[in-house]
């Protein structure tokens, strides 16, 4: 049974998802940036994490074995987001001069990473980095859901996760201590 793109990106888009430009730099050292939403957190101990790129973007040849920076983008960015998925716009964003690499200035966050593994993922390359630095700023993000661009509503004050052993507060899973899964064989 062959799926329909379409109801494939639909579903896919049903998941909320964070807005990043992953930014390295080209053939020429110049910095380059894609906006990239398929960004996840992959390890702590090392710190790793991973970003998925569309094999016809310019930054996948980029990112072989190149240092890069996973920029959460914060609410006041859209404009940023935009520029970087291919729509230039007027006010051309601001670069900073990363640790590691090239980053974009007023980020909710930014993770500079050194290069770790990269993966076939189909039509898309898998990359995966070794957080090397870290800035985190008191911004909200900026996310994407359902085709569009959002932002964060109020919190409600009146749930929380004690009830859960996923509790943040309390230690995950309910417990400071956590032994990974054994290695395979």
């Amino acid at each position: 049974m062959a799926l329909d793109e379409r109801d494939i990106r639909a579903g896919f888009g049903r998941f909320a998802t964070g807005v990043t430009v992953v930014t390295c730099r080209n053939e020429a050292g110049e910095p380059h940036g894609a906006t990239v939403n398929a960004f996840t957190a992959v390890s702590l101990e090392p710190a790793l994490c991973q970003v998925t790129l569309t094999r016809r973007s310019k930054a996948c040849r980029y990112l072989d074995d190149a240092p890069f920076a996973v920029n959460v983008l914060a609410a006041g960015q859209l404009e940023t987001a935009l520029h970087f998925a291919g729509r230039p716009q007027d006010t051309p964003p601001k670069w900073a001069e990363g640790p590691i690499a090239p980053v974009l200035a007023g980020n909710a966050a930014t993770i500079s990473c050194l290069p770790w593994r990269t993966y076939d993922g189909g039509d898309h390359l898998i990359v995966i980095g070794e957080v090397g630095h870290l800035e985190i700023s008191g911004a909200d993000p900026l996310l994407f859901y359902a085709g569009g661009f959002r932002e964060l509503g109020p919190i409600q004050a009146d749930l929380h996760w004690a009830a859960s052993l996923d509790c943040p507060d309390s230690g995950w899973f309910g417990t400071e201590l956590f032994s990974p899964l054994p290695a395979r064989s």
